[in-house]
Formats: C-alpha cells, structure tokens, sequence
C-alpha cells in the first residue's frame, strides 16, 4: 500500500506529485517543465537542505554570516571566482527553457525553507547544532558559482614551477605525467623559481569544500588570514588533478540484446551524504531520470526513454596562471604593454558571526581574480579561466543534452558544453553509439599552458576553438566506445593544430576496461555491472612482470615475491597479496622511488605521485638509478618489497594466510559535524567500517588514504542502462539518498554499494507505480 499525503504549496500552477520508491528514489510528476522543475527543488531541499544552503553559502562567499571569522578567507577566495558576467546571456546559454526553470527550482527550494520557518521541526538538526539557519535562493544562485568544479590546471602549474625550480622535467613527471609527450618551455620572462607556494592558498581554499572544527568555529577575527590555509594538499590534488570516472556504451551488434547497453560511473572526492542524488522528472515532453548533484536542476548522467548519456572527465586545459610586476611606487598598477594598468578593486561588504560587517577588497586584473600580491618582491598573481565565460557553470549544459532524441540533436547541444570539459558518451534505441568530447577550449598562440605566463601582453588566448572541429567517433567497427580519463584522443589527431591539453590521469583503468570489452561476448547488462566493479590492477600486473625474475636471501623479501608471484592481480576484499602490494605501492615503493631519484625537500609535491609516471620510471630505468640503472632498480624493488613485507606483518600478523585487504581498506562515512555529536550519536550517525575492495587504479575506483587505507574517493553513483528494456536499468548511491540520519533512506544503499550491487531505475509509468512505497500530492496553494 503507498502511503500518501497531500500538501497545498503556492507557487504551483497545477497539481504535481513526488514518489519515492523503495531505494529512495523520487519520481517526480508535474504538468508543465516550471511546476516540474519546482517540485525538484523542493524536494532536494526536503531531503538535502544542509548539504545545498552550505554548497550555495560556500559558493556566493557567504560563510563567514554563519560560522564566524575561521571562514572570512574562504569567503573571500570563494568571491574571487564567482561568474560577474551578463545575468541574462548566462541563462540563455543553457536553453530557452532554462531562466524559468532556474527560477522555479529556487522558488522550490525556498518554498521548503518557507516551511520551516513555519514549523522549526522541519529543520535538519545541523541547523540547531551550528546555530544557524537556511537561506533562500535567487535564479541566478543556480549558476553563479563555478568553484564546486573548477577547471584545470593552475594548480599543476604551480606545482610544476616548485619542481622545476630544484630539479627537472624527468622528476616533475614523477608528479604529473603528460601526453602527448612533450617538454614543458618556460615562457620568455618567468622564473620558475620565482613562484611561491603561497599562490597555492586561495587557489585551493576556492575549490575546498567548508570544513568545521572546534578551532575554526571559534577563531576570533584577528585570527581569519590563518584559515587562508584549511586544506590538506593531497586532498585537492586528488579532486583537481585525479577526479576520474569510467563511461562506455556498447553498440547492439556486441549485445544479447541487439540493442546498446551504456555505463557511466563518475568519480568524486566522498562525502556525506552522497555529492549525487537520483531523480526521475516526468512532465508533457520531458521524461528523463539518472542522477547529478542536489543543487543543480535537472539530471546530469541518465536516460530519457530515447538516448542514455554519461560522462566523464576530460583533461583540456582550461585555465591559466598569469605573473605581473606590480609598479614599486603604485602597488594598485600592473605592467602592461609597456605601460601601467590599475587592478579592478572590488569592494564587497561581508557579514561576519559576532562582529560587525567586514569589508572585502577583492581584486582583478584584464585576465582574471588576484590569487596573491607579493609587494617586496613587486609581483601580483591572477587566473585566467574559461568558467568565467557565459555558459560555462558546472555541468548545466546537461539541462540541454537531457532533450535530445537523437545523436544529432545530441551533438548539437554537447558543442555547447563549457566546464568542466568532459568525455560524453552516447546510445539510443534507434541503435547509436558515440564518444566526443566536450568542452570550452581556449587558443595560445604561442604557449603550452604548462606553466604560469606573464601578464604583460605577450601570452593572450586569441578565442575558442571550434567546438564543432573536436573529434565524434560514432559507431566505431569494433562495437563499443569507452573513456576512463586517460589521453584517448584518436590516434592520428593534430595536437599541434588543435591541442586539447598534456595533463591526463593514468591509464590503468582505461587498458582493464578496453581489454574486458574487446573480450567479452555478448555483452549483457550483467557484465556491464561486473566491469563497474571489476578490481583487476594494472599496475600490479605491470609490476609483477618485473617482479617474476628476481630472486632474494633476504626471508621477508623472498615470501613477499613468492606471495606475489602466484597472484591472479585482482584487488578482492579476501586477497593477502594483494595487500601486500597495496602496501608497498602507497608505502613503501612510491616513496622508495622518490628517495632515490627525488630532492627530499620535493618529496611532499610528488604527493600521490602519478601512476604512470613511476611505472615508466621503474620498467625503463635510467642513469638515475647509477651506472646499472636495471640492477639500482631491482635492488629499489627488493629492498621495498621486504620492508612492506615486514610491515604486514606488524599490521596483520605473521601468517600470511591470515592477511586481506578488506581487513586494511575500509569504506567508512562519517557526518562532518561529528566531533559536535555526543560520541553514541556520533557513532550512530556514522556509516561503516566495512571492507572495501578495488583501488584507486582499478575500474571499481575506491582510491584511499595511504595512512588508514579509509577509501577516499570513487564512484559514490553507478548506473547501467539497458535499451532494449530500460526498466531494466539498474543504478546504486552511497551511502543513501537522504541527508537525514532519521531517513530510512539515509544509509540504505551503503552495503548494496560497498558490496559492488545495484537496485532498479525503474523508468515506465506502470513500473514506477509498481515500486513506489510513499506519495505526496501537491495542489496549487
């Protein structure tokens, strides 16, 4: 039996419903796009509310109102890289539809928020705990703000600069491995080593998420330019550099079915609750479900009936580090072809918890936001980024991709994607496949991007390049296209007419997956959802091939190479060897490498260290390792296989039999506000531990923290569509859909996730109604 309730809301023009079935999905009902739409944003706000007023108040800048001084530096940072361009050429961008639209899921939202202010009980108990209260929304919110996926590669800029500085390209590509290959020039009039670290600050503080503590909620205001520094290093390269994903469709001729089948499985940094959530929209001419994030309208990775999308992160360059001389008399000037320019200051009023309004003085240059001022050394540091541009929030674009019934009209709306640049793949019943990627991409006519310009005038994007000219594979011979992140622009592309970018994440997942689809026949949605959670590891495989004839009279080196030598290179939760090599490849060989080929004082940028950087490093070594580069290599694989023997030992025992890897990596959630919980509610509102397999390398991408082996980050969302039956299509989000604790729907998906299962994505009005276990009707008030 559904439950059901009725509710009157104004601001509806006709009546609409929102179901939720058994796995907390909604499907939501409305006669017209505007109604639909607003019931969105209701319901996120029913189900989300903390988790979206804290994204919209970390993304406007408007931390500090709430939690006090400890977040006026983040405010600021959050400022700086706000959209300020034309309101109105911002919603056309994203479709005829897309102003009212926005609109009406503000007016959502807010009509939830209107609700609690009716009856507190509705509040999220983060609310009470932190003392504050949620905001309501303007139209413009749901695109202003670009920081949540900032787009690339200022911060590997940066970095590249601190490595060159003290060694080479050989050992930067230890950190950052580019392709195609190339050698990064120093732009005429930089000093690499005239870069300071500090430029990193606001740069990483724009895109962290808002973090509490005790210490930061009771900073005083003389103490904010401290919190300037919140985030760990590791934590935004990882979301910055290595956000992967996997995606594939599979054409009908490779099928059981005849038709295609499309998987798409995004990788973020994890959080609590899920940075995902499914939603099913229905109204006259739109009916498309899948997932995308709470405080976006619409869906971002789905299907619509006709064609099922998904996508993934694809590496352009989309940013720039500019280096000024500011004037020694006027601080206020920049140099400028050969003249002064004067910096564009704003000046923004912020309220702060406990104290009265501060002021903000944010400035610009032509180029973009003043990251830092260094004034004795007479230099300024500003970002040039493509997000800045109309049309290039996050991921709207999909508001436009989600209507297209047909690869044409799919094509047409994917030339328009702006951030962040994307791989889409494509299927539809009519029996299409495709790949193209997707993505804002700016001309330099006379540099590589890899590392920071000067802004006086020489180093100028002259436009965008044609969209239109990006690579389409469209049923390809072999039957299926697939991204993974890895370079995979086809081969015989012209890099130097039309560069994408150097920058890409390793290859591991992307071989494992070409290799089990080129293999496997038919397909069928089951080995879909096995190749979503296949923990095969690359590396280890790669690695074990310059293991298999090296020998040791070392005991602990030598049970280390027999355990690894009969192992089948799958990450399950049960494998002993392959905790071995997880621990040696996060403890012990990475940080071996680098302390033979590395400057100690780098060792904390080379931090995760690239994967195929130091693969190519160990399987062709060079005058680096001494006059016998293979024998230092081998004696470095030795020597780091014993010790992370050894240390197996101390963690697991001395019995290998005994050792796995789920008693290592663990899947753990934890609410952020924990340490203001009592320690049984803290507990309970915890989701975890449980063992976890795969890792960062393998398809089922559950990337961890090397110090507890805690997975990190990965796909929170999964999803496999089946064309040929779309009620067949089967989807999971961890840990639930649902905010909060007291939600059936807040921890529900976890095991089914963790585990590697689904639940169904039901999509026919006859299967929808079938699986719905509650109902509210809504009227116009």
């Amino acid at each position: 039996m559904t439950k059901t309730e009725t509710l009157s809301m104004p601001g509806l023009s006709a009546p609409g419903t929102i179901g939720i079935d058994a796995n907390g999905i909604p499907h939501i009902r409305a006669g017209n796009e505007p109604d639909l739409f607003f019931l969105q944003g209701f319901h996120a706000a029913r189900e989300r509310l903390f988790q979206i007023d804290l994204f919209r108040k970390r993304g406007l800048g408007l931390l500090a109102a709430d939690f006090g001084p400890g977040y006026l530096e983040q405010d600021r940072a959050s400022r700086l890289f706000l959209y300020r361009g034309d309101a109105e050429a911002e919603f056309a961008a994203y479709g005829p539809e897309a102003k009212a639209n926005f609109t009406a899921f503000a007016n959502g939202i807010n009509a939830f928020v209107a609700m609690t202010e009716k009856d507190p009980s509705l509040l999220p108990f983060e609310f009470g705990l932190l003392g504050t209260k949620p905001a309501k929304w303007a139209p413009e919110d749901v695109s202003r703000v670009r920081t949540h996926s900032l787009s690339r590669n200022a911060l590997s800029e940066i970095l590249r600069c601190q490595v060159l500085a003290k060694a080479d390209h050989r050992t930067d590509l230890l950190r950052r491995y580019l392709e195609p290959r190339v050698t990064p020039v120093v732009p005429e009039g930089l000093d690499p080593a005239s870069v300071p670290m500090a430029v990193l600050d606001i740069v990483k503080l724009a895109t962290a998420n808002a973090t509490f503590s005790k210490e930061r909620l009771a900073a005083k205001l003389e103490d904010a330019p401290k919190w300037r520094v919140t985030t760990d290093l590791l934590e935004v390269v990882l979301d910055a550099q290595y956000t992967g994903s996997n995606n594939w469709a599979i054409h009908g001729s490779k099928t059981d079915t005849g038709l295609p089948i499309l998987g798409s499985d995004p990788h973020r940094l994890h959080g609590m609750p899920s940075l995902r959530s499914i939603v099913h929209l229905t109204c006259p001419g739109l009916d498309v479900v899948g997932a995308g994030e709470p405080s976006v309208p619409g869906v971002m990775i789905g299907h619509n009936g006709t064609m099922a999308w998904g996508l993934t992160i694809f590496y352009i360059d989309q940013e720039d580090l500019y280096v000024y001389e500011t004037n020694p008399d006027d601080p206020e000037l920049y140099r400028y072809q050969g003249g002064w320019e004067r910096f564009r200051t704003v000046e923004e009023r912020v309220a702060v918890k406990g104290h009265p309004d501060q002021v903000l003085a944010l400035k610009f240059t032509r180029h973009g936001p003043v990251v830092h001022t260094d004034t004795k050394a007479n230099r300024a540091y500003a970002v040039r980024s493509a997000g800045f541009e109309p049309g290039t929030a996050p991921y709207l674009i999909a508001h436009k991709l989600m209507r297209a019934k047909s690869l044409d009209q799919f094509r047409a709306a994917a030339v328009t994607w702006g951030t962040p640049s994307c791989n889409l793949v494509y299927a539809d019943k009519a029996g299409d496949i495709a790949w193209m990627p997707a993505g804002i991409n700016p001309i330099r006519p006379n540099w590589d991007g890899l590392l920071p310009v000067p802004g006086d005038g020489r180093y100028e994007w002259a436009g965008w390049r044609d969209r239109a000219a990006a690579p389409l594979v469209r049923n390809p011979p072999h039957g299926f296209v697939f991204s993974a992140n890895e370079m995979n622009v086809p081969d015989g592309w012209d890099h130097q007419a039309y560069p994408f970018g150097f920058e890409w994440v390793d290859r591991a997942r992307a071989t494992r997956i070409e290799e089990v689809l080129s293999s496997v026949s038919p397909h069928t949605l089951a080995t879909s959802r096995a190749l979503q959670t296949d923990v095969v590891s690359i590396p280890a495989r790669r690695l074990g091939k310059l293991l298999s004839g090296l020998a040791s009279t070392d005991a602990d080196t030598a049970a280390a190479l027999a355990l690894l030598a009969g192992w089948d290179h799958a990450l399950t939760k049960e494998t002993g060897a392959g905790a071995l090599f997880e621990l040696w490849w996060s403890r012990h060989l990475k940080r071996g490498l680098w302390n033979a080929l590395v400057a100690p004082d780098l060792h904390a940028l080379m931090v995760p260290g690239d994967v195929d950087g130091t693969l190519e490093a160990l399987e062709q070594p060079d005058d680096r390792f001494g006059a016998n580069p293979a024998q230092g290599r081998d004696a470095l694989l030795l020597r780091s296989l014993g010790a992370a023997y050894a240390e197996m030992k101390t963690l697991l025992g001395p019995d290998p039999a005994g050792w796995a890897w789920g008693k290592l990596h663990h899947g753990y959630f934890e609410h952020p506000l924990t340490f203001l919980l009592p320690p049984d509610t803290a507990k309970a509102w915890s989701i975890g531990p449980l063992p976890h397999q795969g890792s960062g390398v393998t398809p089922m991408h559950t990337g961890y923290r090397p110090n507890d082996f805690r997975t990190m980050m990965g796909s929170s969302f999964r999803f496999v569509a089946d064309l040929a039956d779309l009620d067949r299509s089967v989807v999971v989000n961890t840990p639930g859909q649902s905010g909060d604790p007291n939600s059936p729907h807040y921890r529900d998906l976890f095991e089914t996730w963790i585990k590697g299962d689904y639940v169904p994505l039901p999509y026919s009005a006859s299967a929808v109604d079938a699986a719905l276990e509650s109902r509210t009707l809504f009227t116009p008030g």
